[in-house]
């Protein structure tokens, strides 16, 4: 019994963190993320933070403990890997969602009066969404933030930045807020299990982000169903542990929503498939295509003539 429990708690602290070098392998061989939300490797770094904050007030087992150190590792690594093959790198993606378009629709001034330019150059893919860094986003405050949600981009342009330093500067910044919050507050219970229900609550969306992606893309194209498979028999198995292990509620609570989340995105797997998306006008866009570029330029020419 003891190296049944033994082998279980070596398999809670490593699989999790396991799931997803089949994704990050997937990623690096197309050299394209497009289709993996990055949003997932946020909720997994910022809930296991708080959670490493929560195990200070609340010593729970070292294997969850572990598990927390080895996922914010190997998300920090998978978050490099996603913003290297981004759609907004060099390596275009196979395909893109509705953005602001990054070039004048023609070299005539009069046709672009009222047009806002927004890319950095011409050998941008179309669609391509224009990401900033994190310094330059907080210096242009709350009136620029407001206008920002109307337009429907996220406060601060939040996980969506340019750059690996401007994510490493926010965790860098959200651990200090936590160091210094738990020096004040850590004495008192309620923080304590409150920052627990913080950390578990983040984690139980952790599928809503790939969930959105699928279904605004109609496709599960670049989600590797290892990943999805990951996911579901991890939570499951992490569901029947914590109950039989009288893990804190919080776990147990977080563990139920994973499992209802994953089944949802297993069904959209086979709803939708995982067959590359098409763009807005029905067609399949490719991501090499070397001539896409100049197909764009004879269109300008055409138009000043």
């Amino acid at each position: 019994m003891a190296i049944i429990s033994t082998l279980a708690a070596i398999g809670m602290a490593v699989g999790p963190p396991l799931i997803y070098v089949d994704q990050a392998i997937s990623i690096i061989k197309k050299k394209d993320s497009s289709g993996f939300s990055q949003d997932v490797c946020g909720v997994i770094i910022i809930a296991n933070i708080i959670r490493i904050f929560f195990w200070l007030g609340e010593h729970f087992e070292i294997p969850l403990l572990l598990q927390s150190i080895l996922l914010i590792v190997s998300q920090l690594l998978l978050l490099a890997i996603c913003l290297h093959y981004s759609r907004a790198s060099p390596e275009q993606s196979y395909f893109s969602l509705p953005r602001q378009p990054t070039e004048p629709p023609s070299a005539n001034p009069a046709h672009t009066e009222d047009y806002e330019y927004s890319g950095p150059s011409s050998s941008q893919p179309p669609n391509v969404p224009v990401r900033r860094g994190l310094k330059s986003v907080m210096q242009e405050g709350f009136k620029s933030t407001i206008q920002g949600l109307k337009e429907g981009r996220r406060p601060f342009d939040f996980w969506q930045w340019a750059g690996y330093g401007s994510y490493l500067e926010f965790l860098a910044g959200l651990i200090v807020v936590l160091g210094i919050a738990q020096v004040g507050l850590g004495r008192w219970p309620w923080y304590i299990d409150a920052l627990g229900f913080i950390a578990l609550t983040i984690e139980s969306t952790l599928p809503i982000p790939q969930f959105i992606a699928n279904y605004r893309n109609k496709s599960c194209y670049g989600f590797r169903a290892s990943t999805l498979a990951g996911w579901f028999f991890g939570d499951a198995f992490k569901t029947v542990y914590f109950f039989m292990r009288g893990s804190p509620i919080q776990f147990k609570v977080t563990a139920i929503m994973l499992v209802c989340w994953d089944s949802a995105v297993f069904a959209q797997r086979i709803i939708y498939g995982a067959n590359p998306p098409v763009n807005q006008t029905g067609v399949e866009f490719d991501a090499h295509d070397e001539n896409d570029d100049e197909s764009r330029a004879l269109h300008d020419d055409r138009e000043e003539r």
